[in-house]
């Protein structure tokens, strides 16, 4: 192996290189294809179509078919929480760290409240 990437560093510059290089290229693509289309546009709509149904189904698998410490919490536990933060989050206006927070918020309040009784 070269010396030079043994050094503690050299490992690292390796890496930050090959990813910049893996990386940049298709971001330039991106900006000079994507800098006329409209935010509006038929394209747009359609990505945040599919950017949507992608975290719904993320959030039916989370929901339904947990895993890991997840899959401890009862579903009527999961269900309320996701309901609740959806209520929140729309309350408000669409933050969705608040929602976030909100479903941990109340998966942990409820987790509590089973121990208790």
């Amino acid at each position: 192996m070269n010396p030079s990437l043994q050094d503690g560093y050299g490992g690292y510059l390796t890496l930050a290189v090959l990813c910049l290089f893996a990386h940049e290229p298709w971001r330039w693509l991106g900006f000079a294809l994507g800098r006329n289309l409209s935010a509006d546009g038929e394209v747009f709509r359609w990505v945040r179509a599919v950017a949507t149904a992608l975290v719904a189904g993320l959030v039916a698998k989370l929901v339904f078919f947990p895993a890991g410490t997840l899959a401890s919490v009862p579903l009527w536990v999961r269900g309320v929480a996701v309901l609740g933060a959806v209520l929140i989050y729309f309350a408000w206006r669409g933050s969705l760290a608040v929602g976030v927070g909100a479903a941990a918020g109340l998966i942990i309040a409820l987790e509590l409240a089973r121990a208790v009784w």
